[in-house]
C-alpha cells in the first residue's frame, strides 16, 4: 500500500477536521449568494477551491465555514447575519452531505452518519460592534468560535497586521474573551498581534484555538505563531490549526505577497479580493513576477516544527481555502489533504499521531470549552459590560 492509499485509509476513519473555509464569502463576492450559479454538488474547479465532490475526495469530516466580512465594512453585524444565513442554505440544500453542528458530539454522530459536520465561526471582533448581547446572539445563531481580529484592530484587541493600539486586548477584550468562555464560544487566536495572543491565554478559562495560522519560527510573518505561544499551547488545552497559504508558510512569497497586494491596491483593488476582476489582476502580475511556490512538504515543515514545540495533542488543520488566491502545490484544493497526510507518514508520523491531528484533538477542544462554559453558567450571569464603562 502506498502512503497515498495509507492516508485515504486513515481519513476514512478519522477524517479532517478543518478550520477555516471562506466558502461562503467567495459566495458572496462571486454570486452574491446565489446557490444555483454556484452549485457545490457538482465539482467547481473554474470558480472555487470547495465543493462537495472534493471535500469527500479530501476526507474532510467537518468544516467550519468562516462567516467572515471585511473590517472595514460600515455595517459588519448585517453583513455576518447573512454569511450565516448563506451557511443555513447551504445545511439547507445539501442535507445528504452536510451535517449542521454545535456541539462535540454533533461532530462524532456526524461522523458516524458518512456527513461532514458543519459549524460555523466568526472572523473577527468587528463583527459584533463592541456589544455582548450582540456576541451572545452570534453564539446563539451557531457560532462557535470568533477570532478577535482580523487584519485590522478593532476598538478592543490589536491585530498582527495592523500598528498596535490598545497593546493586546484592552479591558473589554478581556471580558468579551471571558463571555466566549461563559458561552462556550472558542476563542480564535489567528490573526490577532502576539501580543493579544499572550493577553487572551492569561484571560481565558477555556483552550484557546488558532483555526488557521503557522509557525512563526519557520516562516516569519506576523501572521504566524511564535514558538512561546505555542509552548502554552500544553498549559491551556488548545489546539493551533496549521494553514497552507503560501505566503504564510513560505518564507520566499512573504516579499513576493507583499508587492502582489500593492499592485491590486495600484488597480483600486482590495489586496484580498478573489472575484474575476481581481484575479485577472493577480494572473497579469504573476506573468511578469514568477510566483514564489509552496508545496506539501512547506506545510508539513511548519507541522513538524509545531510539534516540537506544542506537542501532536495541539495540533491541527485550518486550510483557508476560498480565502486565498493562491494554494501550494499538492494542495490546491480540498481534495488535497490525503497528500499531506501521506506526507506525513513518510516522514515517520504515526496513524494514532495523525488521527489526533485531523480529528480527534479537534473535537476535545470543542468538547473542552463546552464543559467549562457548563460550569460557568452555574456560577456567572451574562455579562452587560460596556466598552465605554470598561475602557473609558
Amino acid at each position: 500500500m502506498t502512503s497515498l492509499e495509507e492516508a485515504r485509509a486513515l481519513l476514512a476513519d478519522f477524517p479532517v477536521v478543518d478550520g477555516h473555509n471562506d466558502l461562503p464569502w467567495a459566495l458572496r463576492n462571486q454570486v452574491r449568494y446565489d446557490l444555483d450559479a454556484r452549485d457545490i454538488a457538482v465539482h467547481q474547479n473554474a470558480h472555487l477551491h470547495t465543493d462537495i465532490p472534493r471535500l469527500r475526495e479530501g476526507g474532510v469530516g467537518a468544516q467550519y465555514w468562516s462567516v467572515y466580512v471585511r473590517s472595514d465594512l460600515p455595517d459588519a453585524v448585517p453583513a455576518t447575519l447573512e454569511q450565516i444565513d448563506c451557511v443555513r442554505q447551504l445545511l439547507a440544500r445539501y442535507p445528504a452531505d452536510l451535517a449542521p453542528a454545535l456541539t462535540a458530539a454533533d461532530m462524532e454522530k456526524a461522523r458516524q452518519d458518512g456527513r461532514i459536520a458543519s459549524l460555523m465561526g466568526a472572523e473577527g471582533g468587528h463583527s459584533i460592534a463592541n456589544s455582548l448581547g450582540t456576541l451572545r446572539g452570534l453564539y446563539n445563531l451557531g457560532v462557535r468560535y470568533m477570532t478577535l481580529t482580523h487584519n485590522d484592530n478593532n476598538d478592543w484587541a490589536d491585530s498582527a497586521t495592523d500598528e498596535p493600539n490598545v497593546g493586546g486586548l484592552s479591558a473589554f477584550g478581556r471580558e468579551v474573551v471571558r463571555e466566549m468562555n461563559r458561552l462556550g464560544m472558542l476563542v480564535d487566536l489567528s490573526h490577532v498581534a502576539a501580543t493579544t495572543m499572550r493577553d487572551a491565554l492569561d484571560v481565558t478559562s477555556a483552550p484557546v484555538v488558532f483555526s488557521h495560522s503557522s509557525s512563526r519560527a519557520v516562516c516569519d510573518h506576523p501572521r504566524n505563531i511564535p514558538d512561546d505561544v505555542l509552548e502554552r499551547l500544553p498549559g491551556n488545552g488548545g489546539v493551533a490549526m496549521v494553514t497552507f497559504v503560501p505566503k504564510f508558510v513560505l518564507q520566499a512569497a512573504v516579499d513576493w505577497t507583499a508587492a502582489a497586494d500593492e499592485n491590486m491596491r495600484a488597480h483600486g483593488l482590495h489586496h484580498l479580493e478573489t472575484t474575476p476582476e481581481a484575479m485577472k489582476v493577480h494572473r497579469a502580475f504573476e506573468e511578469r513576477n514568477p510566483r514564489p511556490v509552496a508545496t506539501v512538504s512547506t506545510v508539513a515543515d511548519h507541522l513538524d516544527h509545531m510539534r516540537a514545540v506544542a506537542g501532536i495533542d495541539h495540533l491541527g488543520i485550518g486550510g483557508d481555502y476560498d480565502g486565498t488566491a493562491f494554494t501550494p502545490d499538492g494542495l490546491n484544493d480540498v481534495s488535497g489533504y490525503p497528500n499531506l497526510v501521506a506526507e506525513l507518514l513518510d516522514r515517520g508520523w504515526s496513524k494514532p499521531d495523525l488521527a489526533k491531528l485531523t480529528w480527534q484533538n479537534s473535537v476535545r477542544v470543542l468538547g473542552a470549552a463546552e464543559d467549562v462554559a457548563r460550569d460557568l453558567q452555574a456560577t456567572r450571569a451574562p455579562s452587560n459590560a460596556t466598552i465605554e464603562s470598561l475602557d473609558g
